[in-house]
């Protein structure tokens, strides 16, 4: 198996587009709803967004709580709301009932503005920008808050293309954006991080650099989660020794009884991506 570890990047042609439609659109919206994915949310704050948002007021949404670590949960949910101008809710945005948590806020955030228009006897629909890193759930969430599939969803980086405008009840006016990164990913552990999540497209990246990525931060993290999930014993095991103990427990093998490490390799990614391996959190 390849050990060479190879720079992570990826910045595809639409996502350049992307950025400077969003840079446009910016002017035409109220606030952002800034969509993280719990697992990694640091990891998903893109510094080109933080240049976007200027001055808008930002609701950042820790999503996918379902996949996470609930104590690390709540102290990142914690730190996002000492943000000035800003709020943070987390939630699973695949279950019923995001508006609730979500419009209230928004109305609290652009409180001044509904004011006075309001005052001036003018009702006015809010408008709000849904940004974040591929693979973070802002369809999802969109559809949540509409009631209805109004988006395309998908568990893999890249399902949404172009930008599109969904319309709430309530009187709000939500733009969907498409999933995107930063030209140069200079952090390579936030680079792994996102590959791990599925921010990053699986061809971009070495799948073996990842398993072993994740074996090693679970072991040193989360105590008992490799041992529990696969039936092994991994203490003074190097990680290549563990990832072959978890190919011998799924059956991996190949002619002779070699290792499938490629097989095997898809397959710890994947476990950790459908929380087969526990709430995980990487972002430390």
């Amino acid at each position: 198996m390849n050990e060479n570890n190879t720079k992570i990047n990826w910045f595809p042609g639409h996502m350049a587009k992307s950025l400077k439609q969003m840079t446009d659109e910016i002017t035409k919206v109220d606030m952002l709803i800034y969509v993280l994915d719990s697992r990694a949310p640091f990891s998903c704050i893109n510094p080109k967004f933080e240049a976007l948002k200027v001055n808008k007021p930002v609701l950042y949404v820790l999503n996918k709580t379902d996949l996470a670590d609930d104590e690390k949960t709540e102290q990142y949910k914690k730190k996002l709301n000492q943000k000035i101008n800003s709020k943070c809710v987390s939630l699973n945005s695949t279950l019923n009932g995001a508006n609730k948590i979500i419009e209230p806020i928004m109305k609290t955030l652009c409180f001044e503005k509904l004011e006075k228009y309001k005052n001036k006897g003018i009702k006015i629909n809010l408008r709000a920008m849904v940004v974040g890193v591929p693979n973070c759930g802002k369809s999802t969430l969109i559809n949540n808050l509409s009631g209805q599939k109004k988006t395309i969803t998908g568990d893999k980086a890249g399902i949404t293309r172009g930008k599109q405008w969904v319309s709430l009840k309530n009187g709000f006016e939500i733009l969907d954006t498409p999933g995107t990164l930063w030209p140069n990913l200079e952090n390579q552990n936030v680079a792994k991080n996102l590959a791990a999540i599925g921010s990053i497209k699986n061809e971009v990246f070495q799948i073996n650099e990842i398993a072993l990525y994740l074996i090693d931060f679970i072991r040193k993290n989360y105590l008992g989660f490799l041992e529990k999930k696969y039936s092994i014993e991994t203490k003074s095991l190097s990680d290549i020794e563990i990832l072959e103990c978890i190919a011998r427990h799924k059956h991996f093998l190949l002619k002779g009884n070699e290792i499938d490490f490629d097989r095997t390799c898809f397959s710890i990614v994947d476990d950790f991506r459908k929380g087969k391996l526990g709430k995980i959190t990487l972002d430390v």
